[in-house]
């Protein structure tokens, strides 16, 4: 009751004031239309009992109307008439209204004539008080209207024209007393479903988390002690915030979360929410982005109501990118928001203000992005996120496997899943091992360093088959020769490195799988499944070798089926050796005599390419394409040899294809020393 109560008291903070009367009106039509229904119900109630008590039950009712005798209207009052004349039967002619019986005509039958009267709230009280003790009161008989006769009914329906004007009180009381009642009814309805209608539609994405309601703890995040250091800083600043004072640390607490997706920006603004005991509203910046002035700053406006109210409570915006980019472009709605928020963060607040904690989260990349200043000054701090190195993807797959310790195999081998997850969120590993729990359940076995290999594969490349191309042989050919060309390519590299030492090629190699199923996830007919480089600073070697690498498919492909035989399969190849060469060429100033990055200087560098750097580009392009061919011609039968075994087998591990190689080069030798080629 607690948790919905503190609901709308958060939707009716954010409201209009009309609105609010509205609802506050609604609020005070119910109790008035319900009482006033309910006091009308209980004075029918007693007419009712009143009239009942007119038949003293010592006479049998006899219930029929002798619609014989001329009818008559009594005049003066009906106890009078009673009182003064010899009477033979009363006959009470009733209706129900609602539950009670508020409608009656009185027939009274003497000296061969029924006299009608019609009589009032007081008579009847006044006539049943009488009819209890009097000589008359025997006679009385009570018939239902429904259950006269046709005549008797067209009787009636005379009577009502003649006493339309003088119905009692009661009856006319009646009809309100069911449209109030009514009317209380809806309002409360129509209330409850306004409100579950703003609560659980309008509302929805405004709605602050108790602390209770927060599931984890902090220690929950594996690794990042740099980063939860900085969260135990915050807190502390808040806790002591008197001390903080004292040396001059007073801004309001505005907290910028950035760096990739998945790194737990989320998670840790929920668990600092639990260790200062607050609650805390999650709303997603995109929902500012309402396509019209003053839509984004309405629902801040909302927001900062809804926060004072709490005083106390930690206010979370994610995904705000666009809201930290330089103001004045073209959109108005986006710079009117952007205000806002400055407005509100500035630290002019009252006192109660000072003790809202807003958190901005962003997937910011400061480097390629370029932030409005007056934004970055609102920040008192800035937590930077990053992506897990190879230590803590460790311990991170290995707690999130220990919570299905059970379920795993004894003395796991994580080496391959923590090189293979380069680059990849906590956020990334985490599906991994769920997606390594599905399969395990679905085959009824433990989870093994292959299942988490097989689910990596699932995750990272994506839902591979082998329909597409099981039936076109032509395709499938074309496919394996060009994915054998990038990794011989790479593959002679890595053995040059090492020195002949095949466990140190096993080790290196990126390539950790080739596939002949096609990937529906970037529309690749087949694919190779790596890991990502251990180095993030790239030589002009290392540019040249991923170039060459790239190459390494088309050249394959024109080896093996002509210039005019290359197909479109290397498209995505080439866009990347274009980024790299323009990269080295335009932007590092390689392969020129000035280190100067023209790149910088136009906003759409592909377009303004000038003649030089286009030159240079071809030039090295042609250079790196020529040795890859050379290279590749050179290992053109093992290449042969190993697009026979793919396409037998489908795919191929990186153990697998250094198996067949080693067993290629071993057998040529053999057959070079039987024949005398070589030594």
């Amino acid at each position: 009751m607690r948790k919905a109560a503190n609901r709308v008291q958060d939707w009716f903070t954010i409201q209009s004031t009309a609105v609010r009367v509205l609802v506050l009106s609604v609020l005070l039509l119910i109790p008035l239309t319900g009482t006033y229904s309910f006091v009308v119900w209980q004075r029918q109630a007693a007419v009712a009992e009143q009239l009942k008590a007119m038949n003293d039950g010592s006479s049998e009712a006899l219930w029929t109307l002798d619609d014989r005798l001329p009818v008559v209207f009594g005049t003066g009052s009906i106890l009078g008439f009673v009182e003064s004349h010899p009477i033979e039967r009363i006959t009470v002619v009733y209706k129900p209204l609602m539950w009670n019986i508020s409608e009656r005509i009185v027939l009274i039958e003497s000296q061969g004539k029924n006299y009608a009267y019609y009589p009032s709230d007081m008579e009847t009280k006044i006539f049943s008080d009488k009819a209890v003790n009097a000589s008359w009161g025997s006679k009385i008989v009570f018939i239902p209207r429904s259950e006269l006769s046709v005549a008797g009914s067209a009787m009636l329906e005379r009577l009502d024209e003649r006493f339309g004007s003088a119905r009692p009180q009661s009856e006319k009381d009646g009809w309100k007393a069911g449209v109030s009642g009514a009317l209380s009814a809806a309002l409360s309805l129509g209330l409850l479903a306004f409100l579950a209608f703003q609560l659980k539609g309008q509302f929805k994405s405004l709605k602050f988390i108790e602390p209770h309601q927060v599931q984890g703890s902090i220690d929950d995040l594996v690794g990042m002690q740099d980063i939860k250091s900085e969260v135990f800083q915050i807190k502390d600043q808040y806790e002591r915030r008197a001390k903080y004072a004292e040396y001059g640390v007073d801004k309001p607490f505005n907290v910028m979360f950035s760096g990739p997706a998945g790194t737990g920006k989320t998670k840790l603004a929920s668990y600092l929410a639990k260790q200062l005991n607050l609650p805390i509203l999650f709303h997603s910046a995109a929902n500012l982005e309402t396509g019209y002035v003053a839509g984004g700053s309405n629902t801040l406006g909302r927001i900062v109501g809804m926060a004072r109210r709490r005083k106390r409570c930690i206010v979370f915006l994610d995904e705000a990118q666009d809201l930290f980019m330089k103001r004045g472009g073209h959109r108005k709605f986006d710079d009117d928001t952007q205000n806002s928020l400055l407005a509100i963060l500035d630290g002019v607040r009252t006192r109660h203000d000072a003790e809202i904690i807003w958190i901005v989260a962003s997937n910011f990349n400061s480097e390629t992005m370029q932030m409005d200043e007056a934004m970055l000054r609102r920040f008192q701090m800035k937590v930077d996120f990053r992506l897990p190195n190879r230590e803590e993807r460790l311990a991170i797959v290995e707690h999130y496997l220990q919570r299905r310790a059970d379920k795993v195999e004894a003395r796991i081998d994580l080496r391959h899943i923590v090189e293979v997850t380069e680059g990849r969120s906590p956020a990334d590993l985490e599906t991994i091992v769920n997606q390594a729990g599905i399969t395990a359940v679905q085959a009824g076995d433990l989870i093994t360093s292959e299942t988490l290999m097989q689910a990596a594969e699932r995750v990272l490349v994506g839902n591979v088959n082998t329909n597409t191309t099981k039936e076109r042989e032509r395709d499938r050919r074309i496919i394996a020769i060009h994915e054998w060309g990038h990794f011989l390519v790479d593959f002679e590299h890595e053995r040059s490195k090492a020195g002949g030492d095949w466990e140190a090629v096993l080790a290196e190699m990126k390539t950790l799988k080739i596939s002949l199923k096609a990937n529906p996830r970037n529309n690749a007919l087949g694919f190779v499944f790596h890991k990502q480089g251990a180095n993030l600073l790239k030589t002009k070697s290392d540019i040249e070798h991923d170039v060459r690498v790239l190459l390494g498919g088309m050249a394959n492909e024109e080896l093996f089926f002509g210039e005019e035989g290359t197909t479109n399969g290397a498209h995505n190849d080439i866009t990347r050796v274009t980024k790299l060469l323009h990269h080295a060429v335009a932007e590092m100033g390689m392969y020129r005599k000035t280190r100067l990055n023209f790149g910088a200087l136009s906003s759409d560098a592909g377009r303004n390419l000038d003649e030089e750097t286009r030159g240079i580009m071809e030039t090295q392009s042609e250079r790196l394409y020529a040795e890859t061919k050379t290279l590749l011609a050179r290992l053109k039968p093992l290449t042969e040899h190993l697009t026979g075994k793919l396409l037998e087998q489908g795919e191929m591990s990186l153990k697998e294809a250094l198996f067949e190689i080693r067993s290629f080069e071993a057998a040529c030798y053999s057959f070079n020393s039987k024949v005398g080629l070589g030594a």
